[in-house]
């Protein structure tokens, strides 16, 4: 009996010690992954990156031209490869004329163009499909490149494939939003203006605005994490990493939401012309804001719908309705943004991140002074250009706050072969 205790104690011992051993290198592996080196990207991949943002950048101004001038339906078909060339002879610009003559846009707004207005439309549009091009081909050459020489990580890897398939997603959204423009069905519609759909018009933008984000924080994080291996931001690790930031850093990736869909509803106003309307500020007619019957006009109500339905129809749908709309939210945007800056006055940021909330701040004020001139003056097209440019750029500067506020990681980080 005595040799059974004997064996059963040394059994529960053993099956102790055991247990012991495996929590403890269970423990072992755990701090050995966590400790593993991450992989450090060369920066020439987030110059790559930023060179896709700044053409983004570019294309969305372009664009913005191009809607103000009304050229977008001006080119007609869509050919990938055929279509870098624009017309040289007489006889080829006489051609593409008469495929625009065809249109809604043709017989109900310009009849009656001349072959010399024609051709100063077709660029504008002409232009914006070429840098469109251009975009694809600087992403795909340069990262066929970087893949078959080891020189993207997994994780970059895998955010190239998601922009690259937003770059090709934004051409095809492209030509689908022109086609709402060319419906024939317009001409049957009494009092129609031959314009693509605001809702196309609105997730156009939106796409461009995300590849322009994606690109943008990807060359960010790689220049980031390099500078990082290097040791360069050793010394405001413990500034960036305080705490007390974390509110401050829920309301930086807020004021990146806001700043996005203020200018979403942007491309609602101008996808329905509703800047032409309403033209004071702050007041709309006479008032804070436009008569009920106004904003939710019977109109955009039709047989049978919900109440629900024609509700959501004139958020969208009516002009008026979607001015107010991107008043309330352009205003709500500069509020959250002035919060933001007098909330960061008592604040211990680092260098990098009270600049980006510097620039918040005056880029914001830019922008209002921008969108209010626009409406005053009717929006003329130098206005409304620059005010879809502010609108991106106060979008870039959300952005860079947000990862200025980003932890710096306390692991080592070695270079990628």
């Amino acid at each position: 009996m005595v040799k059974a205790r004997f064996q059963s104690t040394v059994a529960a011992t053993s099956g102790s010690t055991t247990a012991t051993t495996t929590a403890a290198t269970g423990t072992a592996a755990a701090k050995a992954v966590a400790a593993a080196p991450e992989v450090v990207v060369k920066p020439i991949v987030g110059y790559w990156m930023m060179t896709i943002s700044a053409m983004t950048f570019g294309i969305v101004v372009v664009g913005g031209m191009t809607r103000l001038t009304e050229s977008g339906l001006s080119i007609v078909e869509w050919n990938l490869i055929k279509g870098m060339k624009p017309p040289r002879s007489q006889a080829e610009w006489e051609e593409e004329f008469e495929k625009y003559k065809q249109f809604p846009e043709y017989k109900i707004l310009n009849h009656g163009m001349t072959l010399e207005e024609f051709k100063r439309i077709f660029y504008y549009e002409w232009s914006h499909r070429m840098l469109g091009r251009a975009i694809g081909a600087a992403f795909i050459l340069p990262g066929l490149y970087f893949a078959s020489r080891g020189m993207l990580s997994k994780a970059i890897a895998r955010r190239s494939w998601i922009i690259g398939g937003l770059i090709g997603f934004q051409g095809a959204l492209g030509w689908y939003m022109v086609k709402s423009g060319l419906d024939e069905q317009l001409m049957s519609t009494p009092g129609a203006t031959p314009r693509v759909s605001q809702y196309r018009l609105a997730a156009h933008l939106g796409s461009a605005f995300l590849i322009y984000t994606g690109a943008f924080m990807t060359g960010l994080k790689v220049l980031t994490d390099y500078k990082i291996s290097k040791g360069a931001y050793e010394s405001l690790a413990s500034v960036i990493n305080n705490p007390i930031l974390k509110r401050f850093k829920g309301a930086a990736h807020g004021i990146v939401a806001l700043v996005f869909f203020t200018a979403i509803s942007g491309a609602f106003v101008a996808g329905l012309d509703a800047g032409l309307i309403y033209n004071e500020f702050p007041l709309m007619g006479g008032r804070l804001m436009p008569p009920v019957g106004e904003l939710f006009d019977s109109k955009f109500v039709h047989d049978g719908d919900h109440p629900t339905v024609g509700l959501w129809r004139n958020m969208f749908d009516n002009q008026v309705t979607v001015q107010f709309n991107h008043r309330v939210l352009a205003t709500s945007t500069f509020t959250a943004v002035s919060a933001l800056f007098l909330y960061s006055r008592n604040l211990p940021l680092p260098p990098q991140a009270r600049l980006g909330v510097n620039l918040l701040m005056g880029v914001a004020c830019c922008q209002v002074g921008l969108g209010i001139a626009t409406l005053l003056y009717m929006v003329p097209v130098s206005l409304g250009t620059a005010h879809q440019a502010g609108s991106l750029t106060l979008l870039t500067s959300a952005l860079y706050l947000m990862h200025s506020l980003k932890k710096v990681p306390v692991l080592k980080k070695i270079p990628l072969k």
